[in-house]
């Protein structure tokens, strides 16, 4: 992936609190998220208590292994079959891939980020979908915690708004989109900087436009 070669495994085997415990669960033991627990959790910061149902998290485990046989790791699966992006010949290997961007604003181009489904999303109730902005850019942490300096907050809030909450539209939009960015101790995919969004009661044909 990188002039020739591998980008090394940089995911986490976190990706919240669930991987101690919830796979020694069995689904009818697990009450996924409702709206009212995701406001909660995030309006709070505690992400690391987000969980997937623990058939997703024991399938996302073999998951992770097949493609990490296959391709080298997560990160080069990522690159090469869901974002199609190309890794400039100055990425490493120690600090993973680095891409062109047509603006160094966040967001400022379409080209510079790419909205999909998340394809193992939280244990969460049949009326939320999880969405995953993909950046080129990286957006700038503070580096005590790995989290989200204000700044970087508030234009993240400015893109959400105007990519997701004004396009549900009616009184209640503001109420029906979350969003969060996994501080670094606790993402699986470290490499390519990314934030998770939640969307309740989204038809379809709106999924689709954004995730084109």
């Amino acid at each position: 992936m990188l002039a020739g070669q591998t980008v090394v495994n940089q995911e986490s085997s976190g990706n919240g609190g669930d991987d101690a415990q919830v796979p020694n669960l069995e689904d009818r033991n697990f009450s996924p998220h409702t709206w009212a627990e995701l406001q909660e959790l995030i309006a709070h910061n505690k992400l690391a208590d987000l969980r997937r149902k623990p058939s997703d998290l024991r399938r996302y485990r073999q998951w992770s292994d097949d493609i990490a046989r296959v391709y080298g790791s997560t990160i080069n699966y990522l690159c090469r079959e869901k974002l199609h992006w190309e890794p400039l010949p100055a990425s490493t290997l120690a600090d993973g891939p680095l891409f062109a961007c047509k603006s160094s604003s966040l967001f400022a181009e379409p080209d510079d980020f790419k909205v999909l489904r998340n394809d193992w999303p939280y244990g969460l109730t049949p009326d939320i979908t999880h969405l995953v902005v993909w950046l080129k850019n990286q957006l700038p942490i503070d580096s005590e915690n790995g989290d989200l300096t204000p700044q970087s907050r508030q234009v993240i809030d400015d893109f959400i708004q105007k990519t997701f909450t004004r396009h549900i539209g009616g009184g209640d939009a503001a109420d029906r989109v979350l969003w969060f960015k996994n501080w670094s101790s606790i993402q699986s995919i470290k490499a390519i900087d990314h934030v998770h969004v939640l969307v309740r009661n989204v038809p379809d044909t709106l999924l689709r436009e954004w995730t084109n």
